[in-house]
């Protein structure tokens, strides 16, 4: 794990416009601490932008024991994130999750016959999601889960449902920003141990990394100009930059291919495949279009083609 550096609460940031002072005034209202997630406001879709999910009756699966667990407990607990805008965020007031992937998740657990009421989210970090995945702590995971040959050696991925790419977000007064070709001296932040992380370090040697825990941490650093720009996957920071955009861009085309899917227990093929099913019928009814439209949609990025779904045999 790359060294975690202790956020400087004493740096003295250059002098703001009186419009980003008062941002990052009421920002620090809303979380005293330096370098304490939450930066910007929290900012969800609108619940009446958002699809309903159609619950499919007299659904049967009995040769996924996951599946059947999750009917005799009478819940489907799926694991997300709870810090990403647009894609998985949890608002702290009231409990509520919000963004594309907790629509993924919705939309797939009513495939599998469970209305939202009978759906329980669980936070994961992304360093347990094979843990959980793997002791049932949860039955399927929905948060930006890049699908790899290591990954897959752990657990089992429906889809790909949608497909991002690492990218950089940087301050609307950036200009010298353009793509990774331009982070030579730069300080550039992203999670801990993450894949976005050691691209940087490998690709680009003479930007000057900085890790945190969580992007809210990096974007925080990014607000009060003590970092230059935050990489992770473009979608991440599509959903940053949707909640400030006179504030934060997203600049450059995307320099990698990340394919999300949805995680099961690598042994459940019979989950796995109703969940590609669901996929493919969502894409072709345009329920998966609407779900993008009410929440990443609202970055102005129109809503891409979705991805093939790669059906891989059991095995």
């Amino acid at each position: 794990m790359p060294h975690l550096p202790t956020p400087s609460c004493r740096r003295r940031p250059r002098p703001l416009p009186v419009g980003r002072a008062l941002l990052l005034t009421l920002l620090v209202l809303a979380a005293v601490g330096c370098g304490r997630p939450g930066s910007p406001p929290v900012k969800g879709p609108k619940a009446a932008d958002l699809p309903r999910y159609a619950v499919a009756r007299n659904f049967s699966l009995p040769a996924s024991p996951t599946w059947t667990a999750a009917k005799r407990r009478g819940r489907l607990i799926i694991g997300v994130k709870e810090d990403q805008p647009y894609l998985g965020e949890r608002d702290p007031a009231s409990g509520t999750y919000r963004g594309f992937d907790i629509e993924i998740a919705k939309m797939m657990a009513a495939a599998l016959g469970f209305p939202e009421r009978a759906v329980t989210f669980r936070t994961i970090a992304s360093a347990n999601r094979e843990t959980a995945l793997q002791n049932g702590q949860i039955d399927l995971y929905v948060g930006t889960y890049t699908i790899n040959a290591k990954r897959t050696r752990q657990v089992g991925f429906a889809g790909p449902y949608y497909l991002a790419g690492q990218s950089l977000l940087v301050r609307s007064d950036e200009h010298d920003i353009h793509g990774p070709q331009n982070l030579a001296g730069k300080r550039v932040c992203s999670a801990a141990g993450s894949t976005p992380y050691q691209r940087i370090e490998a690709d680009y040697p003479r930007a000057v990394l900085v890790a945190y825990d969580t992007y809210s941490v990096c974007v925080d650093n990014l607000l009060t100009y003590q970092v230059d720009a935050v990489t992770t996957d473009d979608a991440i920071l599509l959903g940053y930059a949707a909640k400030v955009p006179d504030q934060l861009k997203v600049v450059g085309a995307p320099f990698s291919k990340e394919p999300y899917g949805i995680g099961v227990r690598r042994s459940d093929h019979a989950l796995r495949f109703a969940l590609d099913d669901a996929l493919a019928a969502a894409e072709r009814n345009g329920t998966w279009q609407k779900a993008y439209r009410a929440t990443l949609g609202v970055s102005g990025v129109p809503a891409p083609a979705p991805p093939p779904i790669n059906r891989y045999p059991a095995g």
